[in-house]
């Protein structure tokens, strides 16, 4: 019961982080976190896969809360955006352990390929433009934050044994 109860709150807990941070971006940065030319600051919790299994159902759930309470969400998002973020995070537990040079790369471009071709896709549908093209600007956007404050992220907590205290790991 202890660990079920730790996992769901680890779970909470990462999902009110991304809401919050995805909102506070859009207020300060108005449409940087949405459309197809974008990069949520928060998408570099995805790291947080890498350290707990929990991430998965957190970031899903923060993405799905964050598409419900932003009046300009396409009625899609609500699906497409959380089923991507849940992919994502999933494959990354999955492959944790996969390193180059100490560095989880194969995991970090998780984000960028399902939002690019998720979000790619659903962004086609509802403005036009080709999926390639959206594909493309979504997967940059998720792969430069990934790749720097998602980076930072995760060798901030591997050297000050964060992933350790906060997730038992």
């Amino acid at each position: 019961m202890k660990k079920h109860t730790r996992h769901l709150a680890h779970a909470a807990i990462i999902a009110a982080l991304y809401a919050v941070l995805t909102h506070f971006q859009n207020i300060l940065l108005p449409g940087s976190a949405s459309w197809a030319i974008q990069m949520r600051i928060s998408e570099a919790l995805c790291v947080l896969a890498f350290f707990t299994p929990a991430a998965a159902m957190g970031l899903s759930i923060g993405c799905l809360i964050f598409n419900l309470t932003f009046a300009a969400a396409l009625p899609l998002d609500f699906l497409v955006g959380t089923l991507a973020s849940y992919l994502a995070a999933k494959l990354m537990w999955l492959t944790r352990n996969v390193t180059i040079k100490g560095i989880p790369l194969p995991g970090l471009l998780m984000p960028a390929l399902f939002n690019g071709i998720f979000v790619g896709w659903e962004l086609a549908v509802y403005i036009g433009g080709g999926f390639w093209m959206n594909a493309s600007y979504v997967a940059i956007g998720e792969a430069a934050v990934l790749l720097t404050l998602g980076t930072a992220l995760y060798w901030a907590m591997k050297n000050r044994k964060l992933d350790v205290l906060l997730f038992g790991r």
